[in-house]
């Protein structure tokens, strides 16, 4: 008698356990039509899915910039360009080139504010605006003040102390810009080596000042 009650106590729980074979089966149709390309259009699915896409390439680049921080030249954006002092320096006094360059600050307004920037440098904000190099052209605009910088246009990027322009350089070969640089040194390196500054006033525009 033990043994029947218990065999059919075991028995009742892996029926349980497992799901019904047409609940199983229905779910995996649906799946299956939801990763279809020939399944209907859902309103609002392809923008869910382009955000969602955009979130994980953010993520991605961020996760990248702190390895790349923490492994130094080792875990470098592929691709990056490494800028010197000399070399930014020689660029902000006119030096040629034949490049479109557009030296980008990724610090934060206030800091900018407190300390001076590069001159001719513009302010994207990475860490309070990192979905800047994946939303349209006109939102940027509505974000910023300013114009978004072309995807032909080479851009550098510095910080504080070199971690914050890694993350960009990262973020933006995500969201389609080829030609990345950083500047390691970032601000820590300019202002001990006494680089030319430019005084950034509260509520000034942080676009391009030339």
């Amino acid at each position: 008698m033990v043994a029947t009650v218990r065999f059919t106590t075991t028995a009742l729980l892996r029926t349980t356990a497992r799901p019904a074979p047409a609940a199983a089966a229905a779910r995996r149709a649906v799946c299956a039509a939801a990763s279809s390309s020939s399944s209907p259009r859902v309103p609002g699915l392809s923008r869910c899915r382009t955000r969602h896409r955009q979130a994980v390439a953010v993520s991605a680049g961020l996760a990248a910039g702190t390895r790349c921080s923490s492994a130094g030249r080792e875990g470098a954006v592929p691709g990056s360009r490494i800028w010197s002092f000399d070399e930014i320096k020689q660029l902000v006094a006119g030096g040629n080139s034949s490049e479109k360059i557009v030296i980008v600050d990724v610090r934060e307004p206030l800091e900018l504010q407190t300390t001076g920037k590069i001159p001719g440098a513009i302010n994207i904000p990475v860490t309070s605006a990192l979905q800047s190099f994946h939303v349209s052209d006109a939102d940027f605009e509505d974000m910023h003040g300013f114009e978004r910088p072309s995807r032909d246009a080479t851009l550098l990027f510095y910080c504080k102390a070199g971690v914050r322009a890694k993350s960009a350089a990262g973020l933006a070969k995500l969201a389609g810009w080829e030609n990345v640089g950083e500047y390691p040194g970032s601000w820590l390196d300019w202002e001990a080596r006494k680089g030319p500054v430019e005084r950034v006033k509260g509520g000034d525009g942080l676009g391009h000042n030339k």
